[in-house]
């Protein structure tokens, strides 16, 4: 390693530190950092800061209250930032249509962080990757834009993000944070820097390659968890087996993990270990456990929807084409309005592919995103339904799907409906009369 010529920068009241990317994980972190340092915040869309310098956060992970009471300032001028002793990159980092690693916002934060790095600063990525794309891929980047020298003239690290969006338990200040650096310095200076943050501790890895692994494996794990409980719940579903009633007497032993079938989706679940998989097969490994979770889980649309059409045999409209589905839930996961990587879409198009008129309702959910991203429209309200629907599917577990009761759906459904609860929501709910239900 080179000799290191300019120390990195101190942590204290007077450090400033520029957060780039202020999405679900970068604002979270800015505003929890600006009660500390000062911190100003860098996002590419216009129209983000706008919203933000307007007091809205439409990821709802911030409130009002707490975005109009903090010191964080926002900008789109990648200029602001040139004053930066410590730059956090929290940039999404997810996969293309055929599931590859797409690094391109990541690798565009490097060169803004290049083109405003000043000798002595300390950068530091949050974003998801396979060990070694911190330092092998990122670092010449910054380097190529600044024409400095990492480890002489700026320091690297890493802290791998943990934000669980909608969680309002475990939050950036409450959770235990990884980090680590190229040399043990710039270590106890992130240590310092993120200890101010949060009350769960601070970590720091042996190296950025460890710290990296360790974030990749988190989601990974999960997955592959939750596509077991998918796998089960298919076999059971042939054996006439309620998946729910199985895992509700399994839970009952103490070290049984409560995992929960249905669909995963969201920019970390679904998308990371493609990740670690990409790696795997680049060093000569065949991914075997990982792909097979990931191919389980991406077939639950799928499997959803054929269940389904299966329960609607011989049900149809007045026309003879199949009558109208309404689908509750759009977003990847209740009470957030995210919508990257739903596979709710996959039920959708699975079902007009077979002919049935589909509309969605999202009470959550942006309804230019989700035109921007699906083109799906998003039916605003539910006042004019006049059960007229064969069959209500529970997509997403949102509280306002959770309040429907037996007078719900009597309004929605025609004679003879179907619910179709993938959820698992309405289990103790009255069906009214006549109409059908369908769950794992």
């Amino acid at each position: 390693m080179s000799e290191i010529t300019t120390p990195p920068r101190q942590i204290g009241a007077e450090t400033r530190v520029a957060v780039v990317g202020l999405g679900y994980v970068g604002l979270p972190l800015a505003v929890a950092l600006a009660a500390h340092v000062e911190v100003l915040g860098y996002d590419i869309s216009e129209r983000r800061v706008a919203e933000l310098q307007a007091g809205e956060d439409r990821t709802h992970e911030v409130s009002p209250e707490r975005l109009a009471d903090s010191t964080l300032a926002v900008t789109h001028d990648p200029a602001r930032l040139k004053d930066a002793d410590c730059f956090i990159v929290t940039v999404p980092t997810p996969v293309d249509e055929q599931k590859r690693p797409n690094l391109d916002a990541l690798l565009a934060a490097a060169r803004t962080v290049g083109e405003q790095l000043a000798p002595g600063a300390l950068v530091v990525f949050e974003s998801t990757v396979w060990p070694g794309v911190t330092e092998d891929i990122c670092r010449p980047e910054i380097e190529q834009r600044s024409g400095l020298t990492c480890g002489v003239d700026f320091h690297l690290g890493y802290s791998p993000e943990r934000i669980n969006p909608g969680d309002r338990e475990h939050t950036v200040e409450r959770i235990v944070k990884i980090v680590a650096a190229q040399d043990a310095e710039t270590a106890q200076a992130l240590a310092t820097l993120y200890g101010k943050v949060t009350a769960g501790g601070v970590f720091i890895a042996k190296d950025i390659r460890t710290a990296e692994a360790a974030k990749v494996i988190e989601n990974a794990q999960r997955d592959i968890n939750i596509a077991f409980i998918n796998e089960v719940a298919q076999i059971f579903h042939k054996m006439e087996l309620s998946v729910h009633d199985v895992l509700e007497a399994a839970n009952t032993k103490w070290n049984f993990l409560d995992f929960k079938p249905g669909l995963v989706g969201g920019h970390c679940i679904g998308v990371d270990p493609y990740y670690l998989a990409h790696r795997a097969v680049e060093i000569g490994h065949d991914p075997e456990i990982i792909l097979a979770g990931r191919r389980i889980n991406d077939s639950m649309g799928t499997f959803f929807a054929d269940s389904i059409m299966a329960q609607l045999a011989g049900s149809s409209g007045s026309t003879g084409t199949p009558g109208p589905i309404l689908v509750l839930g759009l977003s990847f996961k209740e009470n957030v309005p995210d919508l990257r990587n739903s596979q709710v879409v996959d039920i959708v198009a699975r079902l007009r592919v077979c002919g049935y008129r589909v509309q969605v309702h999202d009470p959550v959910a942006d309804a230019a995103e989700a035109k921007r991203l699906y083109d799906i429209e998003l039916k605003s309200d539910l006042a004019d339904a006049n059960a007229q629907y064969i069959c209500v599917l529970g997509a997403v577990a949102h509280d306002a799907f959770r309040a429907f009761t037996t007078e719900s759906f009597a309004a929605l459904l025609a004679p003879g409906g179907l619910v179709a609860d993938i959820k698992g929501l309405w289990r103790d709910v009255a069906m009214p009369a006549g109409i059908r239900r369908w769950t794992l």
